[in-house]
């Protein structure tokens, strides 16, 4: 029985939710020796990312590569049979790697000053919320709000939606859905193509409905069309499909769609959609003007239009839905709360790298070539390193990639970079910082990378432009 509301608790800075738009901020504040009161419905730190994001699935994913290295057994002179799944034994891996996750957080919050609770954290108006725990409801003053209530799986409004299942059903703590051996996967973003590959590692045999014409809108459009040529010979992909309807019942489904004004149908069982994330802000927020369905409107100091003292940094302004980022985010919020409000910390969108954990790895950052060309014109010159001249490429028999490097001609400075094969996700690291300090080729081409390793692809480059 919830008690009644008897209490005002008093704060520096609240804090509604606990991922990594919020407990970065929450840790340097309370260091700082802010009051920082910080409520979160999991409980816990780390947000949707561990709970059913990229942790998990990563942990599948991982699971997946395992099995996949028997496919190159005979380019290595190996033989033997490939590893059987146990899908239960996977899941059982992913959620080991939670709950340890889980128990260093929890640890970590209990080592702080920081006032936690589990529950929901209702905004009453600019200078006050309502916490709402299991046991009690009381109301919370502060001279700053960080509001990071994270996004969740975007569903199309189409009949037959609620007989799909989404990326947190699928990675989530004691996981139900059993192995599918032929999913249909609505959405060819970065999470319909992430769950196609490693369920393909897995033995499935997936199928990729996409509405536009191209997967993984926004990227390099030759790294769209690289990844695109390199899945569909593992996975059946179909572009410019427009989902119409799901019709069936568990473990026999059929999915309607329309593709070139021709109605068609594929059947599988299990659907997973995967179109994309939607902002969640928290309840209330219509007391600040602000609609709950839509992306709260920031500064590049993270602060809130009209509301300079109220904060929403991660994936709630729908600017870089990525984790890392909103890590980043988080950071720069606690940096200006901590200087009084002041701008001493501004965040560059444009420097934040994206990956896609497929095989093979995707990753960009910065400016593509369209917009590079569309901003610089004739200023621009773009430098590929491709994976087939590579030591290391060829060691391991993934020739099939390249490094891309876009430069402005006059000053040098690198405009951006698009990696596409093994190992993209880590060497997009060092390119992001090169993009965000303004460094030059010169720069890159001067840095003895090691050898054999594909990063020596990024000296390479470089000094193909600045010998």
């Amino acid at each position: 029985m919830i008690e009644s509301m008897a209490k005002t608790l008093n704060a520096d800075v609240a804090i509604i939710g606990a991922g990594g738009g919020g407990y970065p901020a929450a840790f340097f504040l309370d260091k700082a020796g802010f009051r920082v009161l910080m409520i979160d419905p999991i409980g816990n730190l780390g947000g949707n990312c561990l709970a059913e994001g990229c942790v998990p699935s990563k942990a599948v994913r991982e699971a997946s590569l395992i099995r996949s290295y028997a496919k190159k057994y005979a380019f290595f002179g190996l033989s033997g049979p490939s590893p059987q799944v146990d899908w239960n034994g996977i899941l059982a891996h992913k959620d080991r790697v939670q709950k340890t996750r889980y128990e260093i957080h929890k640890s970590e919050i209990q080592q702080s000053g920081i006032l936690f609770y589990k529950g929901i954290g209702k905004i009453i108006d600019d200078k006050k919320i309502e916490v709402c725990t299991e046991n009690e409801s009381f109301y919370a003053t502060f001279k700053h709000l960080i509001i990071a209530t994270g996004s969740r799986p975007h569903s199309l409004q189409i009949p037959g939606a609620e007989l799909t299942v989404s990326s947190h059903d699928l990675f989530k703590q004691e996981s139900s859905v059993p192995f599918p051996t032929k999913p249909i996967i609505i959405g060819g973003g970065y999470i319909g193509v992430e769950v196609a590959s490693m369920l393909e590692n897995l033995g499935s045999k997936p199928s990729i409905l996409e509405f536009s014409k191209s997967l993984i809108g926004g990227f390099d459009k030759e790294l769209s069309q690289f990844l695109f040529q390199r899945l569909q010979s593992r996975i059946s992909i179909e572009l410019e499909a427009q989902v119409k309807s799901v019709k069936g019942k568990e473990g026999n489904y059929e999915v309607i769609y329309v593709k070139n004004d021709q109605e068609l149908s594929l059947f599988g069982d299990l659907v997973i959609m995967a179109t994309g994330r939607e902002c969640v802000s928290p309840e209330g927020i219509e007391n600040l003007g602000f609609q709950r369905s839509k992306a709260l409107p920031v500064t590049n100091t993270l602060q809130v239009y009209d509301f300079p003292h109220i904060y929403a940094p991660g994936d709630v302004n729908g600017k870089s839905m990525l984790f890392h980022s909103a890590v980043l985010q988080s950071r720069i919020t606690a940096h200006n709360i901590a200087a009084g409000g002041q701008s001493v910390a501004r965040m560059d969108w444009k420097s934040v790298p994206y990956a896609v954990f497929t095989e093979p790895e995707i990753a960009s950052v910065g400016l593509t070539e369209e917009e590079a060309i569309h901003m610089f014109g004739h200023r621009i010159e773009v430098i590929k390193y491709e994976y087939a001249i590579d030591a290391r490429a060829e060691i391991l028999g993934e020739t099939e990639g390249f490094i891309k490097l876009i430069f402005d001609c006059e000053d040098k400075r690198l405009l951006g970079a698009h990696i596409g094969g093994i190992e993209a996700s880590q060497l997009i690291a060092p390119l992001a910082l090169a993009l965000r300090e303004g460094l030059d080729a010169e720069a890159l081409a001067r840095v003895a990378f090691p050898h054999p390793m594909i990063s020596e692809g990024i000296n390479k480059a470089a000094r193909a432009f600045s010998p």
